[in-house]
Parts: C-alpha cells; sequence; structure tokens
C-alpha cells in the first residue's frame, strides 16, 4: 500500500529484518526492496496465514482497512483484527495507523468510527502504539491526489459548508518518521500527530498559490451534502467513489489533532508546515518520483484518471477481473470488425461515417480475423502498433483527428484475477485539437468507461467461447 511501501525501504536501511504480508506474491516483484524482505503469502481473513507471518516477529505494523468491501466493511475490518491480534498474541510490540477524530465522535463518519474501533480492538489485547493522523499530504497519497485535481482543474467552486472545517493534514515524510521512530519506544497508546491547522478550502488556495495558478474562487454554500460532494470528487478526480465517499464524510466535522503526546515523545519530529509538504509533493510528482499512490493496495475497485502531461492527454481506467490475462486478453484483442466495440456501437458506426465524409478509412476496413491479431495490421480506422499477448495491445488512430490519437489495453496479474488497464491518449495539435478533445470527452467518460466494464465481463463469461465474434446490435 501507499505508507507500507515507502515504510519497509526505511526500515531496511536502519537494519531491521523484515517480513511482509501480500496477498498475491506477484504484486510485490517490481519493488526494488524485494529481494531484501521474506515475501509471507497470506489474508487477514485466514487467521492460519497470520500465525505463520508472525512467527518469529517481535513487532508488527497494522496498515490495513477494508473500505473497498462496501457496505460491509466495518464488520470484515473487526473480523482482520481480531484474527491479527490472536496471531500476533506475542508480538512485543504493534504499531497501527488510524485516523483523527472529530469532537463529536457520535457523528464521526463510518470509515473514522471503524478505524478507531480496530485501534480499540488492537491496543485491548496487545501493546500497541495508534498513531491518528488527518490527511496524509505527499505525491501519490488519496488527499493530496484529491486537492490536487479539485484545484487544478475548477477555478470556480460552489461548495458545501464543510470546506470552512479545520483540518490538520500531515506530510507523509513526517509520518513515516513517526512510525520508523515508534519502534525505539515503549507502547504509548494513541498519539495524534498533525502540522499546521486549515479550512479545507485554505488548504486548495495554498495548493493553487503553490502551483503558481490564480487564485481559486470557493464559494460555500450553508449545506453539507457530504454524498452530492464526494460523487462529485469522484467524477472530477481520479479518486474512486468507494475511496471518495468516507474522505469527505470525514471532513464534515474539524478534524484536529491534540499533538502533546507527539511532542513529548517524539521531540526530535518537527512536521513540516502544510505548505513546505505541499511543494515537496508537487516537486516529486513534476519529477515524476513517486514512489507509492493511493492505487496500490485497490484490490477490486476500479479507477479512472485524466493527465495532461507535456501536451500528451491520457485518460486511464483500470478494473480488477476475476478472469486470467489470457481471457482478458483475449476479451480486447478481438475488438472492432463484425464484432464491433461492444457498447454505443452506433456511435462506433456514426464516427466512422464522419470520418468516411472527411477522406478517412471509417470502418470500412474491418479486420483480418475475428480475434488474431498481428502488429502492423489495421483495425477498422486503427492500425496495430504494438501486441504482446497475453499482455498489451496498442493502436494508432488513422482517422482524421487534429493529432495522433492511441487506444491501449494491458493486462497484468493481480491477486487471484488480473487488473485490465485501458488508456485513451491523445496528442493534440494547436488549437483545433485541444477544441476537439474537449468536445469529445464528455463521450468519452460514457463510452471508454462503458467499454472497460464491457471487457470485463467479456472476460468473465462462464467459458472463453462465450466471447461473442458476430455483430453487435
Amino acid at each position: 500500500g501507499y505508507i507500507g511501501g515507502r515504510l519497509i525501504p526505511l526500515l531496511h536501511e536502519r537494519g531491521h529484518d523484515i517480513r511482509v504480508l501480500v496477498r498475491d506474491r506477484r504484486r510485490v516483484d517490481g519493488r526494488i526492496w524485494k529481494d531484501c524482505v521474506d515475501i509471507c503469502v497470506g489474508d487477514l481473513f485466514d487467521e492460519d496465514s497470520l500465525t505463520s507471518a508472525c512467527a518469529d516477529m517481535d513487532a508488527a505494523y497494522y496498515l490495513v482497512h477494508s473500505m473497498y468491501a462496501g457496505a460491509d466493511f466495518k464488520r470484515m475490518d473487526r473480523l482482520a483484527a481480531a484474527n491479527f491480534v490472536r496471531a500476533g498474541a506475542h508480538l512485543k510490540k504493534v504499531i497501527y495507523l488510524g485516523g483523527l477524530m472529530p469532537p463529536d465522535t457520535s457523528r464521526s463518519s463510518s470509515h473514522l468510527s471503524s478505524r478507531a474501533e480496530v485501534g480499540e480492538v488492537l491496543r485491548d489485547a496487545l501493546p500497541v502504539t495508534e498513531f491518528r493522523a488527518g490527511p496524509i499530504i505527499g505525491s501519490g497519497s488519496a488527499s493530496f491526489e484529491m486537492i490536487r485535481y479539485l484545484t487544478e482543474r475548477i477555478p470556480v467552486m460552489i461548495t458545501p459548508k464543510w470546506v470552512l472545517n479545520e483540518v490538520q493534514a500531515i506530510g507523509v515524510r513526517d509520518m513515516l518518521a513517526y512510525l520508523c521512530e515508534a519502534l525505539n519506544k515503549e507502547a504509548l497508546g494513541v498519539v495524534e500527530v498533525g502540522a499546521d491547522a486549515h479550512a479545507f478550502l485554505k488548504l486548495m488556495q495554498t495548493y493553487a498559490s503553490v502551483r503558481g495558478l490564480r487564485p481559486r474562487t470557493i464559494l460555500p454554500m450553508p449545506v453539507l451534502a457530504p454524498g452530492l460532494a464526494a460523487r462529485w470528487v469522484g467524477f472530477i478526480t481520479p479518486i474512486p467513489n468507494t475511496l471518495a465517499v468516507p474522505l469527505v464524510q470525514g471532513m464534515t466535522q474539524p478534524l484536529l489533532a491534540d499533538t502533546t503526546a507527539a511532542k513529548d515523545h517524539f521531540s526530535e519530529i518537527v512536521p513540516l508546515s502544510y505548505r513546505a509538504a505541499v511543494e515537496r509533493a508537487i516537486e516529486k510528482t513534476l519529477d515524476d518520483d513517486v514512489e507509492t499512490r493511493w492505487s496500490g493496495a485497490l484490490g477490486p475497485s476500479s479507477t479512472y484518471e485524466l493527465s495532461d502531461w507535456n501536451g500528451l492527454i491520457r485518460e486511464t481506467r483500470t478494473i480488477h477481473v476475476a478472469a486470467s490475462p489470457e481471457r482478458v486478453f483475449q476479451a480486447f484483442s478481438g475488438l472492432g470488425g463484425e464484432r464491433g466495440w461492444l457498447v454505443w456501437n452506433w456511435a462506433w458506426r456514426l464516427r466512422g461515417f464522419m470520418d468516411r465524409m472527411a477522406g478517412g478509412p471509417g470502418l470500412r476496413r474491418g479486420r483480418r480475423h475475428p480475434q488474431d491479431l498481428q502488429q502492423g495490421e489495421t483495425v477498422d480506422f486503427w492500425r496495430v502498433e504494438a501486441v504482446e499477448a497475453p499482455c498489451l495491445l496498442r493502436l494508432r488512430a488513422e482517422m482524421k483527428v487534429p493529432g495522433l490519437a492511441w487506444l491501449q489495453f494491458e493486462a497484468q496479474p493481480e491477486d487471484d484475477g488480473t487488473r485490465l488497464a485501458q488508456q485513451a491518449l491523445f496528442l493534440p495539435k494547436g488549437l483545433p485539437g485541444t477544441l476537439y478533445w474537449k468536445m469529445l470527452y464528455p463521450f468519452h467518460k460514457v463510452i471508454f468507461g462503458g467499454m472497460v466494464k464491457a471487457l470485463a465481463r467479456e472476460a468473465t463469461a462462464a467459458d472463453a467461447d462465450l466471447i461473442r465474434t458476430e455483430p453487435f446490435p
């Protein structure tokens, strides 16, 4: 995950022997620290696997939650914590990262109350230091990404009144310092941490200032509407609703830390100001030096991200598919031709007709074979630029467009299935290209969003023969 992936190399530098619990060993194959740790495959809902993971260990970091499990996540969090308590009864120390609680705990969000409940389960049975933190600001963190995308994309916002609530964020580097230093101290119970406090509105204005953007106009309205606001965040930013909802609900009350215990026990750590943490996160993001990202432990959830980097516009959608990479590859490598494009085929035909009127190939070229693809051949108004079974297909557009366009699909093993990634890329040519993309963006949201879900359904069909090759209506 986001914190664990950054914590491991720091612990290794300090000379600790580290064991990592993962559900799928392949998920850590690309990490530079993979050969420096003992990798244990298991699951928090499988107590036997936890017993093996905790064997011969002195201390453990508990950095998990079940938010992506749906409405039942609180029960699953309790079950996971109870399993861990039994398996780790011999541990000398447990360090848990939870969340700050609002002044009126009776009105706290389900997410925050569940984090606090997990802390209680752990503290009742084990020697625990429970850090409670607000939004963690760092390159790739969910809180930073939410602030970044909202501020970058919306110069004028009408917002719920909760944007006036004060929150106490903390830079990821400081959070990691607390986690590392806690190993050298006795179990301390609850320790609240944070830097300077600001209204959420000020967090966005500060980001705009650091980024060199014009000041954002933010107009708070006398309503809360956390559900609607969270879904707006899910639409505007890459953060899925499963994560946006608890993030937003957690800010409907102030989130302030009593840092007395942190100052007493960790006097050597002086947290960076919020502005300094933002400056560091922006620098890391622009340098493409992002060690971990909020979506690293996303599991079965789908994600969406829109980026514009050095002029190349990239729409990325990913989804976990309960099927093998081979089946997923079979689904997306069979697109086009007589089979069609799974969703909104009338829109694809209309686009093909318009392309022919403009002198382009339209859809008339079809494809050579209903399933097999070779590099360099055509699929409707696309050219196969790269094909690597069972993991990659990249199509380059040959329709008439004011710029260059690609459609790319990737299938990578993940847990007990596959992570399907679909990317639509566009390099606009001048102002006409930019206007063209902006005009089509709303249609892309619907068409490409539907396509990635349809591909997932096709790949999980009961039999590979159910992958349809006849024309779609």
